[in-house]
């Protein structure tokens, strides 16, 4: 054992400073701090007469908030914002985020964010198929939406492009492929529902009756005014060809001036795109001659249909075949009433 001073003082060449200094002694630390956090020096330089090494406070192993290397407690994992800090800015969620379709800024919620009972499916599997709206069939058949904007959305904006569906019907698939949120596979689909849309039209019109002569027309009611019990008017909607379109109940009761107004008879043929109407209606009494207010509700909806340009072909008035009647039936066409005075 080495007993001389002299070399226990030094350790391999170097002053033992235990031996130098008998007081109170302690190595310097290096704190490497945070930028947001003062650095030890900084504040031993703002305050002298303290330590960094012996300042709990600034001691990266007491106070792991100066240590960067440390990893953060429950409690002091927490990071305190200064009233002066600028806050945080919020990334935008998708469903907040805003997409520019068809020339106009969109935004709309994801369909999962709507409650179930609303949501197109599920509303066509309860309800049918003719409550939903366009834009929302539309979007059954894109099924999925881009961000900032669900199908239903890009479907409503589709339709507002063309401007109808007629007009989209005649778009051919790079048109309909261009447009945001469509792309080539769903533009496919889009017009395969047309084109089936455009066959069921096509077999419709092949199977249509044609309602051409007023026995056509009294055959294909004869049998449902049988059971009606009070007077009814219908009005059947014609094509070009003189085919049925459909036919649309107008009222139920008494055949009356107030009743029955033109408005009424021509909606539902402006709708359906109607060239030629008949009016059908029945007397309950069996009776089918005409009253004078039938024709002179006839001759008010001549005069409409001159100025809307939809022609009034027929008004037949349904009964049970007698002498006088043997048909069942009587034409104000046939019987010189179609006369717009």
């Amino acid at each position: 054992m080495l007993k001389d001073r002299g070399v226990c003082e030094r350790t391999h060449g170097k002053m033992n400073p235990l031996l130098e200094h008998p007081g109170p002694f302690a190595l310097p630390a290096i704190v490497i701090a945070p930028a947001s956090h003062p650095t030890s020096a900084a504040v031993y330089a703002s305050n002298p007469g303290s330590n960094p090494a012996l300042d709990p406070a600034l001691d990266p192993i007491a106070n792991p908030l100066t240590d960067p290397l440390s990893k953060p407690s429950s409690q002091a994992s927490s990071k305190v914002v200064s009233s002066s800090d600028p806050a945080p800015s919020a990334s935008p969620s998708p469903a907040s985020q805003s997409v520019r379709l068809g020339g106009s800024e969109i935004r709309s919620a994801s369909l999962r964010a709507v409650p179930c009972s609303e949501r197109p499916r599920e509303r066509l599997i309860q309800n049918g198929p003719e409550s939903l709206q366009t834009a929302e069939l539309l979007g059954l058949l894109l099924r999925t939406g881009v961000p900032g904007a669900n199908a239903v959305a890009i479907g409503e904006s589709l339709h507002r492009h063309f401007g109808s569906l007629a007009t989209m019907n005649r778009a051919s698939h790079g048109e309909l492929a261009r447009f945001r949120g469509v792309g080539p596979g769903k533009a496919a689909i889009l017009m395969a529902a047309l084109e089936l849309g455009r066959r069921v039209s096509r077999e419709s019109l092949n199977n249509a009756p044609l309602l051409d002569t007023p026995s056509r027309i009294a055959a294909l009611l004869a049998d449902t005014a049988a059971g009606w019990n009070a007077e009814r008017m219908v009005v059947l909607l014609l094509n070009t060809r003189c085919r049925l379109i459909r036919m649309e109940t107008v009222t139920e009761g008494l055949i009356d001036q107030v009743l029955v107004h033109p408005r009424e008879i021509f909606r539902p043929a402006i709708a359906a795109g109607a060239h030629s109407i008949v009016l059908v209606h029945n007397h309950p009494s069996g009776d089918p001659s005409p009253s004078e207010a039938d024709i002179r509700i006839t001759r008010e909806i001549l005069r409409a249909g001159l100025i809307l340009r939809i022609e009034v072909l027929d008004h037949v008035i349904l009964g049970r075949p007698s002498d006088h009647w043997v048909k069942g039936y009587s034409s104000l066409r046939e019987l010189g009433h179609f006369r717009p005075t």
